[in-house]
């Protein structure tokens, strides 16, 4: 019986370099979105204090993933307001406003919430149209 041999050293850190900071950190969501969400703020404060490398590696996979290359910012800022909006979930406020900052229109906004609906029915639609009033009346949490 054929075993899989065991690797001789453990995985490397894919940098020496120092970890960012938390300031850091905060920066790429502040440049998304204008501000860093309460939620955001408290992740990065608990990790940062006990677990620094698997807050760098959620932190690395979260931009490589939130900035994919075959698309705009804008377009995968709406994917994402999308996606939420089918979870019902409050956090496609920040995506509603990092879509708004990248370009998109009210009507664009409005048209990825008739998506929601299709999959998820009023409940995303009705928070949709919530969100996209607050945030195009300059009401959303800032």
């Amino acid at each position: 019986m054929k075993t899989k041999p065991k690797p001789k050293t453990k995985p490397k850190r894919r940098s020496t370099d120092r970890l960012p900071t938390i300031a850091e950190y905060e920066r790429l969501y502040a440049d998304l979105i204008g501000f860093v969400p309460p939620r955001i703020k408290h992740r990065l404060r608990l990790g940062k204090e006990v677990g620094p490398e698997m807050l760098d590696l959620v932190e690395t996979i979260r931009e490589k993933g939130m900035y994919p290359e075959s698309m705009s910012v804008k377009t995968a800022q709406m994917i994402l307001f999308g996606i939420l909006l089918s979870h019902v979930a409050p956090a496609a406020e920040f995506h509603g406003i990092a879509a708004r900052r990248a370009g998109a229109s009210k009507r664009e906004l409005h048209d990825v919430a008739a998506l929601a609906f299709l999959f998820r029915g009023l409940p995303a639609f009705n928070l949709g149209a919530e969100l996209i009033n607050k945030i195009f009346d300059g009401k959303a949490d800032a």
